[in-house]
């Protein structure tokens, strides 16, 4: 079927109370990994770029390849950009397809986050897109963008009620104390925070930096209003080990496909293990 937005997604997400997965993907393996378990979980599904993944891979085969696995399949399928910084790098998103992006505007001041969330929603619901903005830092790396722990700070539910009100988005990142990237012990959620936000906005909020956070937080949060959870360590740490299982079970391998094909499936696993996870699984 044809790309879908985001937004019908996680209105029904927030109706059944589970979340909807976004992977990040990165070439051919990652897209048919994260394809092949939304078919066989029946889940609607997220396809994340990041700007890393635009970079390495070129837009136009980004795009190119989530329109052809979403066309074959017959789950919902969203091709969303992940921590876009950028106007212009959101316009070309919408040239380009894709039918949901993301304006990463929380370095910025509170009035100056929601003045560019707003010019960017004014080009991109017009062209049919969904548009999720952050508000709060969320600490970690995500490909060029980096946020030292000092300075990640929380969401104060007061502010994200006033930005939800004022921008109008179909999504809101929040940081209630995820990271991106590897975690260094066990990380702990603010789930006080959470709860406050939720009774105050009732935009559908998103997760990022799930990888590593504990299944039963995953669950509590998802409970307490959560509809979008974000992976993305997970499956380059999937595609890694999987990686190194085959070179070193045979190191003069030089097949490609002998190579990959394990670490698509291993991806595949933790995808499919999320899905059941977030409660998406049966839903498409």
């Amino acid at each position: 079927m044809a790309l879908v937005t985001m937004r019908e997604l996680l209105q029904e997400a927030d109706k059944g109370r589970y979340a909807v997965g976004a992977f990040n993907a990165n070439n051919m393996e990652i897209v048919q990994a994260i394809i092949e378990a939304a078919q066989e979980e029946s889940a609607p599904v997220i396809l994340q770029a990041s700007q890393g993944a635009v970079k390495y891979a070129g837009i136009e085969y980004i795009v190119g390849m989530v329109k052809v696995a979403a066309e074959k399949a017959t789950v919902p399928v969203v091709l969303h950009l992940d921590h876009g910084t950028s106007f212009e790098q959101i316009v070309q998103c919408v040239r380009y397809g894709f039918s949901s992006v993301m304006i990463d505007g929380s370095k910025y001041s509170l009035e100056e986050n929601i003045a560019l969330t707003k010019k960017v929603i004014d080009v991109a619901r017009p062209a049919g897109l969904s548009i999720e903005a952050e508000l709060g830092k969320i600490g970690g790396t995500e490909d060029d963008i980096s946020v030292d722990e000092r300075d990640a700070l929380m969401t104060i539910p007061q502010e994200a009620a006033y930005f939800a009100e004022q921008t109008n988005v179909d999504a809101l990142a929040i940081a209630i104390g995820t990271a991106h990237g590897p975690y260094k012990g066990i990380p702990k959620l603010d789930f006080n925070r959470l709860e406050e936000i939720n009774k105050l906005v009732a935009t559908p909020l998103v997760l990022h930096g799930a990888s590593g956070v504990p299944d039963e937080a995953i669950t509590k949060a998802i409970s307490q209003g959560i509809c979008k959870v974000n992976i993305d360590t997970q499956l380059r740490q999937a595609f890694v080990a999987g990686v190194k299982k085959v070179l070193e079970a045979n190191p003069k391998e030089i097949d490609p496909r002998k190579v990959l094909g394990p670490a698509k499936d291993a991806m595949k696993a933790v995808v499919k293990e999320k899905m059941r996870l977030f409660g998406c699984s049966g839903k498409a």
